[in-house]
């Protein structure tokens, strides 16, 4: 490059002088032809801008910068970093992304720069404080990024780079659950080589390309006759040699030495996304001295080779088995009888009874090529009987020479993982489904506020014995009930509103116990016991009774259905420490002290096959018009909205069926400062009898809504002015407005109802706020910050929102 710059540099003054020479003939022929001074010397002003121009510009564009090197050409930097298995951007100041390799658009996509990737929040916090650190430090680094789905994992590094340090060179390493390549590498080379070359077996673990990554040490000591020469790096195929008849030899060894027989175990990843074929990935390649038994004993027969790879396989963490020419199982190790839920039962007699019936066919022919054509290997999803919903990948390798043993099965033991999937998957849907069911009873509130209070009006015209009041008294009483079945789907979505108070489980059993008695009948046994020293739990008083009512109901229900009816009952509470908690070794309770309560009954139990359902909305077991499903999905919500937890399981009989079911609810232990006794005085009864009226701001989008409320303030004495929306309302405060109280929906288009009153509040900081909405209470005053404002569930009645603005109004008058 410097040799380039120096020959441009010699070539200037030959360009300077041809430029010039061409300058001056050309004002001389435009002068001959003219004739006249001024064209001629506006047209050589135009022609020496024109070529001073040219020549800058060509110099621009052959000049290097300022340090000497040439602009980026970003073409050559994407050829520079493709690396296998390595994922590398690099991003600007900017967070725009620069340039990528393949497997970067592969794995995140094109369109989205680090740190802004698709991860979980977590993720997302650590990657852009690691990029904060890159720009300062220089570099940075973090062991385990999560995707948004929680499917995969990567590593992350990223350092500074650039002339001028305007670049992060990012790098994403995926992480796999088990990474088996790196495992058998640092067993073959300790204490497990050794082990298997004592039974006459050698071990090598070999790359995709053939190349050795790891040997034990009676395979170098057989390659090259050194047991602790270092093999890696070194062609596997170049160590052996083969005769005629396929038979396999150490090529140190020749044809003096002992036949081996080869065995490929792959170690791909199956639940990796980027895994690859058998034959595309890593794998442990065993060979077997055919001339030599167990200790050592000389054994020609084939048949002394199996139990020999038995106690192989049985040594080895993967899930391996093998079966014979005609597709009869031989052997299965632990692992894979773990794989396939068999540890009790053990191995059928074919592969192909471990599958589903559409799969039966396809295993079994699979299984019967391998194990008479030639030695191939093969990866086949297949779903197994005990788990019809979740496809495994089941390796197949064809072996020889090992006597009966004619196919090698391979599977990795997932029990953890798919249980782990089955509970996020669960609690993903629970949340989607409640986030759907509060947003169905959100709005369905504003429609029986409309139809309350349209009743209500109407019934201040018609007495009892008119011939609409019972009418009218009919639609009032069925949109309560419809408003109690909205009140449930927030329950379970964890969007009602609750008044908690600091009590005892107990107590409230105490409460209801008559009822519970009443409910369950002379034939059910009703027993309740208590554990001491119970710790006290922060709950809404009616919602716990409601919880336990709902339990006791589906538990009566449960006995019935068996067929004369009698059965037991039984409520217990126990107290249950942080340190039992720490001892169960749960992931989803966190370590706390908790009070349990225990509804338990001899109803014959819950279909296995509905344990994961049965808290959902609208599911239940009862016959069509004697259930509504809601009644554990309001349990379940109440208990998850205190803070508490909430489970179901089988009772096993003696025969092993389930001879009842039991819930089990966990409530947090109450850990702060016991509240003070309450005053003596009743504050709304006091505030109910405000009767001075006042001016009042009625904001709400919904029409219908709007027009009950202002019906029924303007009756009660009221100066009502109303407003559509949050801008609509806050004009009204703008242009001079004064009002006693401004009444306001939540959830409205364009500014809300919050956001109207913080800037209301910026004019007038002690203008009293009532906010009606048909979200919980707890979950709007833990969501905004203002202070000092009242609320009123929807739906409502005429006579209900007349009485809490009376209760507002007077408070505010007694804090002024």
């Amino acid at each position: 490059m410097r040799t380039q710059k120096q020959g441009e540099t010699s070539k200037q003054p030959i360009l300077v002088i041809g430029l010039g020479a061409g300058f001056l003939v050309s004002i001389a022929l435009i002068w001959l032809a003219a004739g006249e001074v001024l064209p001629t010397v506006a047209f050589s002003a135009g022609l020496a801008m024109l070529l001073l121009g040219g020549f800058v510009h060509s110099r621009m564009r052959s000049a290097p910068s300022s340090d000497g090197f040439v602009l980026p050409d970003w073409s050559v930097t994407v050829a520079a970093i493709e690396q296998p298995g390595v994922c590398i951007a690099i991003t600007d100041r900017a967070n725009r992304l620069a340039c990528a390799n393949e497997l970067y658009t592969d794995w995140f996509g094109a369109r989205h720069a680090p740190p802004s990737l698709p991860l979980d929040q977590v993720s997302l916090e650590q990657l852009a404080k690691l990029a904060r650190e890159a720009w300062r430090d220089g570099t940075g680094s973090f062991p385990r990024l999560v995707s948004e789905d929680g499917a995969n994992e990567w590593s992350a590094k990223v350092e500074r780079a650039g002339r001028g340090d305007d670049y992060l060179v990012w790098r994403f390493e995926l992480l796999r659950a088990e990474d088996m390549s790196a495992m058998m590498t640092d067993r073959v080379t300790g204490a497990l080589g050794i082990l298997l070359s004592r039974a006459g077996i050698e071990a090598a673990v070999v790359s995709a390309d053939g190349a050795i990554k790891a040997a034990s040490r009676g395979f170098a000591d057989r390659a090259s006759g050194d047991p602790a020469a270092t093999l890696a790096g070194q062609d596997f195929v170049g160590q052996l040699r083969g005769d005629e008849r396929g038979r396999i030899y150490f090529a140190r060894d020749g044809r003096s030495g002992n036949p081996q027989t080869l065995v490929q175990v792959p170690l791909n990843d199956a639940t990796s996304p980027t895994t690859k074929a058998a034959d595309q990935g890593p794998s442990l390649m065993l060979l077997i001295d055919a001339g030599a038994g167990i200790g050592g004993a000389a054994e020609t027969s084939g048949q002394a080779e199996t139990p020999q790879l038995e106690a192989l396989l049985s040594a080895l963490p993967l899930g391996l088995a093998m079966t014979d020419r005609d597709g009869r199982f031989l052997f299965g190790n632990d692992a894979f009888l773990r794989a396939i839920g068999q540890e009790k039962q053990g191995l059928p007699q074919f592969p192909s009874d471990l599958v589903v019936r559409e799969d039966k066919a396809a295993l079994a022919d699979t299984v019967r090529r391998m194990g008479r054509g030639p030695t191939s290997s093969v990866d086949l999803a297949v779903r197994l009987r005990g788990q019809p919903d979740e496809p495994i990948s089941l390796g197949l390798a064809g072996v020889r020479g090992l006597g009966d043993a004619a196919v090698l099965l391979s599977l990795n033991d997932s029990t953890e993982e798919t249980r782990l999937k089955r509970q996020v998957a669960q609690a993903t849907k629970m949340q989607a489904v409640g986030q759907l069911a509060g947003g169905v009873a959100h709005d369905f509130n504003n429609v029986l506020t409309a139809i309350i209070g349209y009743c209500d009006l109407m019934l201040l015209r018609h007495t009892p014995g008119d011939s609409d009041y019972d009418d009218i008294q009919q639609i009032r009483a069925n949109s309560n009930r419809a408003a109690s079945l909205t009140r449930q789907l927030l329950a379970f979505s964890r969007q009602q509103t609750l008044r908690p108070e600091i009590l005892q489980v107990p107590d409230v059993i105490s409460e209801v116990s008559q009822l519970l008695k009443r409910l369950m009948g002379e034939k059910v046994s009703f027993t309740v016991r208590h554990d001491r020293d119970l710790g006290p739990v922060r709950a809404d008083p009616q919602q716990l009774e409601q919880v336990i009512v709902n339990l006791a109901v589906n538990a009566r229900d449960a006995i019935h259905s068996k067929g004369d009816g009698t059965g037991k009952l039984n409520l217990s509470t126990r107290r249950v420490s942080a340190a039992d908690i720490r001892k169960s070794g749960s992931d989803i309770i966190p370590v706390a002290d908790y009070t349990v309560l225990v509804v338990q009954d001899s109803g014959g139990g819950i279909p296995p096959e509905m344990l994961g359902k049965i808290f959902e909305p609208f599911f239940t077991t009862k016959d069509q018009g004697k259930g509504t499903g809601l009644g554990l999905s309001t349990v379940y919500g109440i208990v998850k909205q205190s803070g508490g937890f909430i489970f179901a399981e089988n009772i096993d009989g003696a025969k092993g069926k389930p001879e009842g079911a039991r819930f089990i609810v966990y409530l947090p232990v109450y850990q702060g400062e016991m509240p003070a006794q309450a005053s003596k005085v009743d504050a709304p009864a006091e505030a109910s009898k405000w009767s001075a009226g006042g001016r009042i701001l009625l904001v709400e989008d919904e029409d219908m809504v709007r027009a009950v409320a202002e019906r029924a303030l303007t009756r009660a004495g009221y100066e009502v002015t109303c407003a559509a929306d949050g801008d609509e309302g806050l004009s009204q405060i703008a242009t001079g407005g004064v009002f006693d109280l401004v009444v306001s929906d939540v959830v409205m288009p364009g500014m809300d109802g919050p956001a109207m009153a913080r800037e209301i509040r910026k004019v007038n900081s002690i203008q009293p706020i009532l906010f009606m909405s048909g979200y919980a209470e707890e979950q709007l005053r833990r969501d905004i910050d203002i202070a000092n404002f009242g609320f009123i569930a929807k739906p409502f009645s005429v006579d209900q929102i007349s009485k809490k603005v009376g209760e507002v109004l007077q408070q505010a008058r007694i804090n002024a």
